[in-house]
């Protein structure tokens, strides 16, 4: 597993599967948040990272969405960590298994059931901070798939919305996006929050990606 500190309160733990797969760690005054949870071998590596950075307990993990190559680790995980799990709560009846993903014929269970709650929500249905960082709602990919932005590092964690190529935004991968057109959509939320770096799960990072957006969205709209 390659660990590398991308900011002041974050790391990146990276390790392969054909292609690469990332994890996020974020501190905190109250500890360790852990933003997705990768495949089931990342465990050992995750947990070891959390206790070398002496940063405190791990406290939560958040989760962009629900699809299997970003819950594999949180079994393994809650063994050592009872810490609760989030999701946003559009995501979790299709990561539990009670609706199939669209595109899929058969639901696919990925987290037991009521392992995961949803994220806390304002009375006016946006989603509330939580450990430094700001949940977007940014469906397409997944119907209940979440962003993170840390506005102090200005650094946005976001999961599956991009792919990445030479430092360029490109398409989620097709094969496993539910609606492409609504993933296109959902990138505006970075022209909105012009972070200095975006991290992606299969990808490398892109810096000023909101100075990319509009000709993304014209490329793939």
């Amino acid at each position: 597993m390659k660990v590398e500190q991308i900011s002041e309160h974050i790391w990146s733990l990276k390790s392969w599967l054909l292609i690469p797969v990332r994890v996020w760690v974020v501190t905190a005054d109250d500890g360790v948040t852990l933003v997705d949870a990768g495949l089931p071998f990342m465990t050992t590596g995750i947990l070891r990272f959390i206790d070398s950075l002496n940063a405190g307990p791990l406290q939560r993990i958040l989760l962009t969405h629900g699809h299997s190559d970003h819950v594999g680790a949180i079994r393994g995980i809650l063994d050592r960590y009872a810490v609760p799990v989030y999701a946003h709560r559009i995501e979790i009846p299709y990561m539990e298994g009670a609706l199939p993903y669209p595109r899929r014929k058969k639901p696919a269970r990925s987290v037991a059931k009521g392992l995961a709650a949803p994220l806390a929500e304002s009375p006016d249905g946006q989603l509330e901070p939580i450990a430094g960082l700001k949940p977007y709602l940014t469906p397409g990919h997944s119907p209940g798939h979440v962003v993170y932005y840390h506005e102090q590092d200005r650094v946005l964690l976001a999961g599956d919305l991009f792919t990445s190529k030479n430092g360029q935004l490109r398409r989620p991968m097709p094969m496993f996006t539910a609606d492409m057109a609504e993933a296109v959509k959902s990138s505006a939320i970075v022209q909105e929050l012009m972070p200095r770096r975006l991290e992606v799960c299969h990808s490398g990072p892109v810096f000023a990606a909101g100075e990319q957006v509009a000709e993304y969205m014209r490329m793939y709209g």
